[in-house]
């Protein structure tokens, strides 16, 4: 007499689904992008060149020619610039991450993610992410390079490291606006020159490097209302950067720069996440 045994049936493993599925699909593809990015070094290196060199041009080329506050010490000038080179260096990545989600779609990269059973915005999230890894190592390595040229804080560690959140929190937001240009150009060179074209005069209408209280009245308007100079009004005080006798525009921004500053890189953060992933899927359709 023979005993049979019968095989337990073979079953695919369940997706996670939701909010799970979509946080591990996200640090895969986050991962993938900094392996990326690990073995291409150059392009963190060339990264860096840029806000060292306006750091660099802006203290020993202007530092003693620009008044902030009634001042022209250079030292004041050099503490007065380094928010404004931070903030310039986070929202300047937002071109490398629109080049980058321009590449992998020129490539077919992403036609591949989309062929693999995997939460649709996943793809976005990671890329934006590993870019965030990438802004936060540049912020590092720039302000070290900050305190060797005589940049000072002086205010505690918390103050200083909520500073450095806002800046994060700001280049990630601006990360998705490299995103959705980087979904809706054609090359990765379009996708880099439409991400610099509208930053350069969002930057320098701002507070960033010089006093806007000295901006005529409707560039002053302009300024004052931000979201760039809001970050960067933030990090003043925070670090303790603001320059004898300076003295903030009456714009609410500028008077409630931390609280300007979270809301407004929220606000864009939700917009243009929502507006990338929809274009994401529409693509994909």
């Amino acid at each position: 007499m023979s005993a049979t045994t019968e095989a337990a049936p073979i079953t695919a493993p369940r997706p996670k689904g939701g909010i799970g599925q979509s946080v591990g699909d996200s640090l895969v593809v986050a991962k993938r992008n900094l392996i990326r990015m690990a073995r291409i070094p150059e392009m963190i290196i060339f990264g860096l060149f840029q806000p060292i060199m306006f750091v660099v041009l802006f203290t020993y080329v202007f530092g003693g020619s620009i008044q902030v506050g009634g001042s022209i010490s250079p030292q004041d000038y050099r503490e007065f610039l380094m928010a404004g080179i931070f903030a310039q260096t986070v929202t300047f990545a937002t071109a490398g991450a629109g080049a980058g989600i321009a590449d992998d779609m020129h490539k077919g990269l992403i036609d591949r993610f989309r062929s693999l059973p995997m939460a649709r915005g996943a793809v976005l999230t990671g890329r934006t992410l590993a870019d965030l890894v990438q802004t936060a190592f540049t912020l590092v390595v720039l302000a070290v390079v900050a305190l060797i040229l005589g940049w000072r804080v002086h205010e505690n560690i918390g103050k200083v490291l909520l500073g450095f959140l806002l800046l994060l929190f700001l280049g990630y937001a601006f990360s998705w606006i490299g995103a959705l240009i980087g979904l809706s150009v054609r090359t990765p060179e379009a996708a880099t020159s439409g991400g610099l074209i509208w930053l350069f005069p969002l930057t320098f209408i701002s507070n960033a490097f010089v006093d806007a209280n000295n901006m005529p009245g409707f560039l002053r308007t302009i300024a004052e209302w931000n979201p760039f100079s809001a970050t960067v009004q933030a990090c003043r005080e925070l670090f303790g950067n603001l320059p004898p006798g300076f003295k903030a525009p009456d714009a609410w921004p500028m008077q409630h720069p931390v609280l300007a500053s979270a809301l407004w890189s929220l606000l864009i953060l939700a917009v243009f996440r929502t507006l990338a992933v929809r274009k994401y899927r529409s693509a994909a359709a």
